[in-house]
């Protein structure tokens, strides 16, 4: 399924508001991240409402089909919930942000588009220097002799030693006789 997302430079500006917003709890940071994301969309901002807890607390947040979007504030998510991290808490806007965003199949969807919004958003040491070899190994593909042969690397047991004399003395044998 393809989906269209803001370009990188924009997601990380959106990331940093929720992050920033969940840590120092300002609203104006909460509303220039998604002022910044209905504006890539071109939709209005939803009516956002705030709770303690939602469904007895099974629930984080929730998005109505008139489009207000119910969320757990973060105050209340960093004391009653299991998994208290920012990381889920701005995951979990992204859900719903899907979910105002696709109303059809809309579970599927909203769970793909926010795990799509957080990728490539952080750039790891671990990926750099596995870009570099990746690019080490291709330079040395490319350098390589087209008239080199490659090597084989067959794995002989006993076994298959065993099988391919008895083959050969069959095929000889065979020839011997005139056949």
């Amino acid at each position: 399924m393809r989906m269209i997302l803001p370009p990188v430079t924009s997601r990380r500006e959106i990331d940093r508001n929720l992050v920033r917003y969940f840590r120092d709890h300002r609203p104006a940071d909460f509303r220039r991240a998604l002022a910044d994301f209905c504006r890539y969309y071109n939709v209005k901002r939803p009516p956002i409402e705030w709770f303690e807890y939602i469904d007895w607390g099974k629930t984080a947040g929730k998005t109505f089909e008139d489009g207000r979007i119910h969320l757990v504030h973060p105050e209340a998510w960093k004391r009653g919930r299991v998994y208290k991290s920012e990381r889920m808490w701005v995951q979990m806007v992204y859900h719903e942000m899907g979910h105002y965003i696709f109303w059809t199949d809309a579970e599927r969807k909203a769970d793909a588009f926010a795990s799509r919004m957080v990728r490539g958003l952080r750039r790891t040491r671990r990926l750099k220097v596995r870009t570099a070899a990746r690019a080490s190994r291709a330079a040395a593909a490319s350098s390589r002799s087209p008239r080199r042969p490659s090597r084989s690397r067959t794995r002989t047991t006993a076994r298959s030693t065993a099988v391919t004399g008895r083959r050969v003395r069959r095929i000889r044998a065979s020839a011997a006789r005139g056949r």
